[in-house]
């Protein structure tokens, strides 16, 4: 019996994905508008932390407490997690309506945190 109802469960998946609509269409873009709103929320919690973790790492590193490998660590991913929205922005650009180049401008290098 159990075969029969993952069989059935496989199908339903399938006619289900073969029946997309537009309706599909704004799930899915609501769902990635909440996961870019989520994105940008645990970045402004993380560089907060980050932000005290570096200046406690800082002491600790001038005083001799930890190694100074740590704090350069933590200060490369914090810069990491600060350009991933940047570069998510330049791999998903639309090409057909802006020239998908490196172009220096302002417009481009403007922090997602917004």
């Amino acid at each position: 019996m159990n075969k029969y109802i993952r069989f059935f469960v496989y199908m339903l998946v399938i006619a289900v994905a073969f029946t997309a609509t537009d309706v599909w269409a704004d799930v899915f873009s609501q769902i990635t508008g909440r996961l870019v709103g989520v994105f940008t929320n645990v970045r402004n919690i993380i560089f907060i932390v980050g932000g005290f973790g570096l200046i406690g790492l800082g002491w600790a590193a001038i005083f001799g407490k930890i190694k100074w490998p740590w704090l350069a660590a933590l200060a490369c991913g914090l810069a990491i997690v600060a350009l991933a929205g940047a570069v998510v922005n330049y791999v998903t650009k639309d090409a057909s309506t802006e020239d998908a180049t490196w172009s220096g401008t302002e417009e481009f290098y403007q922090d997602s945190m917004q």
